[in-house]
């Protein structure tokens, strides 16, 4: 004769497999399938909050013509536990199919770094002397760094990293989506590990950004005052230097 089925056995067996505690490898089957599930998702919601962003960067990219704002950037020591800040303004030009920056540092020393040509310029007023560096063939990696945030594509940064996007984030009252940047390149790894980016996505561009050294080190900026696509003079992209300005080229 076989055992009558109590409701609640039936209701156990009926509602799920998981509930049958006489089943210890179909309960450890059924929690790995929940778990695996919601990683499933969640990667799932993970890459189309992605594309989304990607998207709107790529439309502001679209319409980018220049961008003026403030700037703080923190540069901490590891190896010192030290954090050296400085301050000024930084402006971005669209110039054909190139970009061109320059930022004025006016805090704690006054100091001009200007990217175009291909060179970067770095003018120390104290010493009156401009020091050249040529990007030369790095100039394609060196802008891939330069324009994030300001003036280029969502899905033209996959080209140089591996892009995640991490979770949307209140930054100084505004809604940013936080992504975080792999280098692809073995080679630029070694001196950039990873980036985090804090990206606007109405305006497409940068409110904060961290990059991380393999050492330990990082440098964290913090953009604010932000003017987008209006003229900014010619002059702008010129260093204020003097008749007995020095220049000198580190590679020659």
């Amino acid at each position: 004769m076989r055992p009558s089925v109590t409701g609640q056995d039936a209701y156990s067996r009926t509602k799920s497999g998981c509930k049958d505690s006489r089943s210890p490898s179909l309960l450890k089957l059924c929690l790995l399938f929940a778990i695996v599930l919601a990683s499933v998702s969640h990667a799932f919601a993970q890459q189309s909050d992605l594309e989304h962003v990607l998207g709107q960067m790529d439309s502001a990219a679209a319409k980018f013509r220049s961008a003026e704002a403030s700037f703080v950037w923190d540069h901490f020591q590891k190896v010192v536990e030290e954090t050296d800040t400085q301050k000024g303004k930084i402006y971005f030009r669209r110039a054909g199919n190139q970009t061109e920056m320059l930022a004025d540092i006016s805090e704690p020393e006054a100091k001009s770094v200007l990217f175009t040509d291909s060179k970067i310029r770095l003018y120390q007023p104290k010493i009156d002397q401009v020091t050249v560096y040529d990007t030369g063939k790095n100039r394609e990696a060196f802008e891939s760094f330069l324009v994030l945030g300001f003036g280029g594509g969502g899905h033209e940064m996959l080209k140089s990293f591996d892009v995640k996007y991490l979770a949307a984030e209140n930054l100084n009252g505004a809604e940013t989506a936080k992504l975080e940047l792999v280098p692809k390149s073995v080679k630029v790894r070694n001196n950039v590990d990873h980036i985090l980016l804090w990206i606007d996505p109405a305006r497409g561009v940068s409110a904060q950004q961290q990059f991380f050294e393999p050492s330990g080190d990082y440098r964290l900026t913090k953009y604010s005052d932000f003017k987008l696509n209006e003229k900014i003079s010619d002059s702008v992209f010129k260093l204020k230097t003097t008749g007995k300005t020095k220049t000198v080229s580190p590679q020659g």
